[in-house]
């Protein structure tokens, strides 16, 4: 694919900074920083963080303070977030978090920005929000982008982000098409699993795309798994633990720590379970080199995506990285 890809379309990655059975948080974020490295090293175009709360899988619960870590740690590869859940916060507070992130580190920072609130009521009330914030999120994300262009009818002036313009990205889960159409911005949809929901949201998106100051014409990214490896089955190995942890949330409300390939092959599964497993391992784009290669230039073609955020976890670090210089070379990256 190195020779056929058309090298327009760039390649990503979404770190979520999970957290591994037998290793605490502390090092999940320090992974994410080893691995942004090797992903500069490799030629990837930007590494993003996740922001989840009261999530025992994910250490990454402040993603501007982990993107700061991330960017001092490299010197080319775009950083940023994927995303800053808006309806969490202040918009004024997120616009002088990217104007810091953004005059420490000129020209390198993204601002993807979801619209997900806390994943039980607990975390909810715990950040003192509620389900309808989401609602609200047209509106949040028109303030925050005012902030930057000096236009809040507050006569404040956000510090120092006034003046400053750092690329804006919406995560387009349900509404989020839409609301990135409207409002001209670049948009990251997935996922792989369901390509014809996917291909609905991105029509959509370019048929009602207004040309606006962040974006000139539509930009598509699409997000989801990834797995290169030397042998399809090698590849699949890779999918079990984060395929597991979604089953075991689905069935137990709770998201835990990524186990090893070795002990999910060994669990036992209700019915319920391994229905919810099964269907966690179908879909994504996993196998050799050349099969990978294969699958993404058919997706790349249906989608004319402009950028692939690839979003694997997995338990074996060393796999992942394997994978990730894998892919470079199916993508035909070359080092920045």
């Amino acid at each position: 694919m190195s020779h056929q890809q058309d090298h327009k379309t760039r390649f990503s990655v979404l770190d979520r900074s999970r957290t591994r059975e037998g290793h605490g948080a502390p090092e999940a974020l320090r992974d994410t920083v080893r691995l942004a490295r090797e992903l500069e090293g490799l030629g990837y175009h930007r590494i993003w963080v996740s922001e989840h709360h009261g999530v025992p899988g994910v250490a990454g619960s402040a993603p501007t303070v982990l993107a700061a870590a991330v960017a001092a740690a490299t010197s080319s590869i775009r950083v940023g977030t994927g995303g800053v859940m808006l309806p969490n916060h202040q918009p004024l507070v997120v616009a002088e978090q990217f104007g810091v992130l953004e005059s420490l580190f000129p020209g390198r920072i993204d601002m993807g920005l979801g619209r997900s609130v806390g994943f039980t009521d607990g975390v909810r009330r715990a950040l003192g929000r509620d389900k309808d914030m989401a609602d609200d999120f047209a509106a949040q994300l028109d303030e925050l982008l005012g902030w930057f262009r000096g236009t809040s009818p507050t006569g404040v002036r956000a510090r120092p982000a006034d003046g400053l313009t750092v690329p804006p990205f919406v995560l387009a889960m349900g509404e989020g098409a839409t609301i990135a159409a409207r409002a001209g911005l670049p948009m990251v949809i997935g996922d792989l699993r369901n390509r014809e929901k996917m291909r609905r949201g991105i029509d959509h998106y370019r048929e009602t795309f207004r040309p606006s100051v962040w974006a000139a014409e539509p930009y598509v990214v699409i997000s989801g798994t990834v797995a290169v490896a030397g042998t399809p089955e090698e590849a699949r190995r890779l999918l079990l633990p984060e395929a597991w942890s979604m089953a075991y949330s689905r069935t137990h409300g709770t998201f835990p720590p990524l186990p090893s390939a070795e002990r999910v092959e060994s669990l036992t599964m209700t019915e319920k379970e391994r229905g919810f497993y099964e269907s966690g391992l179908s879909g994504h784009i996993a196998g050799t080199e050349e099969q990978v290669a294969h699958e993404l230039e058919t997706v790349i073609k249906e989608t004319s995506a402009d950028e692939v955020l690839v979003t694997t976890s997995t338990y074996d670090r060393q796999a992942l990285a394997d994978s990730f210089r894998r892919l470079a070379r199916v993508a035909g990256l070359g080092p920045a």
